[in-house]
């Protein structure tokens, strides 16, 4: 079987993504870099097969457009985050949700994943699991404390140990975070109609945590940190959305003069 995933093959498949299904590059390269990141498990596992899986490893990425990450204004984050209606449970719970999402920066599957062990209320922080099971501890906002309190208030005992659960009591997917985020900016963007030209999934969430930080901070290893990025690398991507880094560079720049005549 082994033999038969040959780079010939692998690239018959990229052919495939782009004149057949449609796909653009990006899902393209998105494709590659799992099939690569199996054949460097293979590396170890099948010495014998080490020609044919360099091969596949030496297939290139295509280049792409390297667009500015999405991310939401102070105005729209905040009709988002009002959103969700405070008198009811479900309300309670999806406002804990955004709050913290945003808050943390987390990913969808690190928000889900959370348990109630890794909420520390009385020092205002959480302990995040995450890629690649590395921890981090992250502080709240206030807000967010009191939106967290609030919801465990209302979230009764049941046997799941996530924080958050669906009316089963089972833990919350990151499909249903995605579904239950589309309805809030739905609601959200009655007040912001500007929302309804954003594509608002749970990772702008915590691309527009990552702008806050360093947009607050002007420290972009702070934001690497807080997103719990392997590489500053990774984090550098936020440097080119951020207008304030642009301003304060302009405000340092001494422009040369404008020569001056009459007309």
């Amino acid at each position: 079987m082994l033999e038969q995933l040959d780079a010939g093959l692998v690239c018959a498949f990229l052919e495939h993504l782009e004149d057949v299904r449609g796909n653009a590059a990006v899902t393209r390269n998105v494709r590659l870099a799992a099939i690569k990141s199996f054949f460097r498990f293979l590396e170890y596992r099948q010495p014998a097969a080490l020609d044919q899986i360099r091969r596949v490893l030496a297939i290139p990425f295509k280049k792409t457009d390297q667009r500015l990450v999405p991310y939401l204004l102070k105005d729209e984050l905040q009709a988002v985050l009002d959103a969700p209606d405070p008198a009811t449970r479900d309300g309670i719970r999806d406002r804990a949700m955004l709050h913290l999402a945003v808050c943390a920066g987390l990913r969808v599957s690190e928000l889900t994943r959370l348990k109630i062990d890794d909420i520390d209320l009385p020092s205002m922080s959480i302990r995040v699991l995450g890629k690649g099971r590395r921890e981090r501890t992250l502080p709240l906002w206030k807000t967010t404390v009191a939106a967290l309190r609030a919801w465990l208030a209302v979230r009764g005992r049941v046997a799941a140990l996530e924080v958050f659960v669906n009316d089963r009591g089972e833990p919350l997917t990151r499909w249903g975070f995605a579904y239950l985020l589309k309805q809030h900016v739905a609601t959200a963007a009655r007040q912001h109609p500007g929302l309804k030209k954003k594509r608002v999934s749970p990772h702008v969430l915590r691309h527009t945590c990552a702008m806050i930080v360093l947009q607050a901070t002007g420290d972009i290893r702070k934001v690497s940190l807080w997103l719990g990025h392997a590489t500053l690398t990774t984090t550098e991507v936020y440097t080119r959305g951020d207008p304030t880094e642009k301003l304060d560079a302009m405000e340092k720049i001494v422009p040369p003069h404008l020569r001056r005549g009459t007309f």
